[in-house]
């Protein structure tokens, strides 16, 4: 069955949280690391997910949405800068009103502004595809809007599709994620002739731990238009040794 995100139920309500992330290529390099934090205040979820690269760019996306019975976009805030971004890019949408506006800059050029005031249904999913992924009946399939810069803002359908169980180990135990793959899908003539000029961007795959607390696991997919694909994952703590633990006990 597919669904509308904006049909998506809140399953589990978001609260406060400060994860710890890895970017990776596919090769396993690292090249970032990130946190994601988030805080619950009035209704209204904040979240921040900061990517600071080796190379000194720097990706830090801030998504505020509420979550009374439905989850709805509020406001989003995405910056990309550094060498790692074939585009410099400071993209804001406002989904209340519709207004979304991207500066921008290849590097070479004088910055640029593109402002447009689209029309955005209700699920409009900027920031928020890991948490809707969250709340999908088990194995379902959903379609979302979103807004991207190309630079001109416009609107792109994500078809969002289930598309089986990997396993993977924490410890010794063997847990599997449901696999989803999200595709973007281009309307109008735009959509006809991306393909042609190799602009239709990759899939995005995302796994999603089930149960009663589902969680992200990891995702691979571009950061923007031009950006290969990456691997983002949890990471744990890695502790300095202490000078204590080294030193042989008296008898």
């Amino acid at each position: 069955m597919v669904v509308s995100a904006d049909s998506v139920a809140v399953r589990q309500t978001e609260g406060e949280i400060h994860g710890f992330l890895v970017l990776t290529t596919l090769d396993g390099v690292t090249i970032a690391d990130g946190d994601s934090i988030q805080s619950s205040r009035g209704g209204k979820v904040t979240t921040r997910l900061v990517f600071h690269f080796k190379d000194g760019s720097v990706q830090d996306e801030t998504t505020v949405f509420s979550q009374s019975g439905r989850f709805r976009l509020l406001t989003d805030h995405l910056v990309q800068k550094g060498p790692s971004f074939p585009r410099q890019i400071d993209s804001s949408v406002d989904a209340t009103t519709g207004l979304a506006t991207v500066r921008y800059s290849d590097g070479h050029d004088k910055e640029k502004t593109e402002s447009a005031t689209l029309k955005l249904s209700p699920d409009v999913a900027n920031g928020m595809v890991p948490v809707l992924l969250q709340n999908l009946i088990p194995a379902q399939s959903a379609t979302a809007s979103m807004v991207v810069a190309s630079p001109k803002p416009m609107v792109v359908t994500l078809a969002i599709a289930a598309e089986g169980e990997d396993s993977f180990a924490t410890g010794g135990v063997l847990r599997k994620a449901t696999r989803y793959a999200v595709k973007v899908e281009i309307g109008g003539i735009k959509g006809v002739v991306a393909p042609l000029v190799g602009k239709q961007p990759p899939d995005t795959h995302v796994w999603i731990l089930g149960g009663a607390a589902p969680a992200f696991v990891k995702s691979e997919g571009p950061f923007c238009e031009g950006c290969p694909i990456w691997r983002t994952e949890l990471v744990s703590p890695v502790w300095k040794k202490a000078a204590s633990d080294t030193r042989v006990s008296e008898k």
